[in-house]
């Protein structure tokens, strides 16, 4: 639900451009950012921009003319007569023409393929695939679940429905990212099916529920497999690391010929929850709402026995039990004992229990991560982290060391996670680049998020790490402010060694972005990541909607 990323400025005029709506997302952030807005925004006013109406007119802007931006974004009033017929509002935007060229991927419905290993609608889906790529993006994700392949035997792969849809998608000539979906679709905001682990491992988990993550009063989570059963025999004679790799083999045997072609670009490994390598600390049915800090998932009985054995071997074995203190999925930080200001996340037990249940999860993504490079033989692979971004403004980053990343304000917890993924060559997709962190300010004042904050830090680590670095959006967008933002992270401003991202996914394929105004803003958008020119740059169309706030 996840994570996941940076943000920033909004300004006085809103310019709607059709009714942005909320659509199914796969991933990371469960929670509702206000109304989407379909607003304009700035870009931050610390960057040099094009003036675009001066440029319109043909004359030279000099640095010292330019006004503030509350200014330019409001209708010239004071303009001669004739700007009252222009057809355009006019605001700074900066020109990505000439730039690194970003591929530009879109995500397919959750259900594009149903239960019975079937395209749904493929007709329609044609169609919408040939609009897609009639505005030159790149290719298209697709999530391959392990609910649906192995559903009802061990090691028995139907794969029918899949070969069917990457052949729809290679005659148009688009390229294909694939997730291994080792997770359950459905129960997050937006999630429009549900598609549950395969049959044959929920009948396990009868009998043995400590194959599930695990909170403190007992309450089980099946969204994905526990760590602790990553080595562990427990499968009908498989271990959880067996499972996985059976499952990548098939699939590269069994789409052979889409590798060899390069139709299929990358392999995006199902790591945790939604796809992502974090615990599932902030599960909407149990109750969580955002910005609820969440809670430690690490009560299954494999987990707190390599708890145990951690904290025997450290010679404190008091020490191998999970913190008493945390309170619930939805307190504060500062309604706890152990993540308030001078809490007991930063005492000697806290730092050894944060530092354990940090590298369990460090440690699975190593695991399959290898089998995940045997199985695709050198093809490239790639891990998603969620945008934990709420609560990033205090000292102990709550939520983020509730889903396993080690972050407080004095400790960096994303570099030893992009050392791990550089062991293995893997590219590193984070979420959350559209947000901006003075809307979450104006919208959940109470959460100290921090979007914009936090992707600059991991981009960052994952940059220093010398690794690729996706991303994606983590909520709907159809609007220019969202765009904006993606492609400021996307291509940082006067960065001394040229980095950008290697790609980018947008969540997701659906019917309103296919609307007429929307689709028209996204093809515009896609022009840009690829570094080619737009006609109306600082110019949005007045419409009836367009007013000052």
């Amino acid at each position: 639900m996840a994570i996941s990323s940076i943000h920033t400025v909004v300004c006085p005029v809103s310019v709607k451009l059709g009714a942005p709506a909320r659509v199914s997302v796969r991933r990371s952030l469960p929670f509702n950012v206000g109304e989407w807005r379909g607003g304009v925004s700035a870009i931050s006013g610390d960057r040099p921009l094009v003036f675009a109406k001066a440029k319109q007119r043909g004359e030279s802007v000099e640095e010292e003319d330019r006004v503030p931006i509350e200014d330019q974004l409001v209708v010239d009033d004071d303009d001669d007569d004739d700007d009252d017929d222009e057809p355009f509002v006019h605001f700074d935007e900066r020109d990505f023409a000439g730039t690194e060229s970003v591929p530009v991927y879109v995500m397919l419905p959750l259900g594009v393929i149903d239960m019975n290993s079937e395209v749904v609608e493929p007709e329609v889906l044609l169609d919408q695939l040939r609009t897609l790529k009639s505005v030159n993006v790149d290719g298209v994700m697709v999530d391959c679940w392990w609910g649906i392949v192995e559903s009802h035997t061990p090691q028995l792969y139907n794969w029918s429905g899949y070969k069917k849809l990457f052949h729809m998608i290679r005659q148009l000539g688009l390229k294909i990212q694939v997730v291994m979906s080792f997770h359950e679709c459905g129960g997050n905001v937006g999630d429009d099916v549900h598609i549950q682990l395969p049959q044959w491992v929920r009948e396990i988990g009868q009998t043995n529920p400590d194959i599930y993550f695990t909170d403190r009063a007992g309450m089980r989570n099946s969204e994905c497999l526990t760590w602790g059963i990553d080595k562990q025999r427990v499968l009908r004679g498989r271990t959880a690391l067996e499972v996985y790799f059976d499952y990548m083999r098939s699939f590269r045997v069994e789409f052979d010929e889409f590798f060899e072609d390069k139709i299929i670009t990358e392999i995006e490994v199902g790591l945790g929850p939604c796809g992502e390598l974090r615990y599932p600390s902030y599960p909407a049915q149990h109750g969580w709402k955002y910005p609820g800090i969440g809670e430690f998932q690490c009560y299954d009985k494999y987990l707190m026995k390599s708890l145990k054995e951690a904290a025997e071997a450290r010679g404190h074995s008091f020490w191998g039990r999970g913190p008493d203190n945390t309170e619930s999925y939805n307190s504060t930080p500062h309604g706890t004992g152990f993540f308030r200001d001078g809490g007991d996340y930063d005492s000697y037990y806290g730092r050894f229990f944060l530092n354990w249940y940090s590298r369990v999860l460090i440690d699975h993504g190593d695991r399959v991560l290898s089998m995940a490079n045997l199985a695709f033989e050198e093809n490239c692979i790639a891990a998603k982290l969620s945008g934990i971004h709420w609560w990033y403004k205090t000292a102990s980053h709550a939520a983020e060391l509730t889903a396993g990343f080690y972050n407080p304000s004095n400790r960096d917890g994303y570099g030893p996670i992009a050392a791990m993924l550089k062991k293995h060559d893997a590219a590193l997709n984070f979420t959350c680049v559209e947000l901006r962190t003075l809307v979450q300010h104006e919208d959940f004042p109470e959460a100290l998020a921090d979007p914009e904050g936090l992707v600059w830090q991991v981009l960052n680590a994952a940059w220093d790490a010398n690794i690729p670095v996706a991303s994606e959006n983590a909520l709907p967008c159809y609007d220019r402010e969202g765009y904006n933002k993606i492609l400021e992270n996307a291509k940082p401003l006067n960065d001394p060694d040229g980095r950008h991202l290697s790609c980018f996914t947008y969540l997701r394929l659906n019917t309103t972005l296919l609307e007429s105004q929307n689709f028209i803003e996204f093809e515009r958008f896609v022009k840009r990541m690829h570094g080619e020119a737009v006609s109306d740059l600082g110019l949005l169309p007045r419409t009836h909607e367009t007013k000052l706030e």
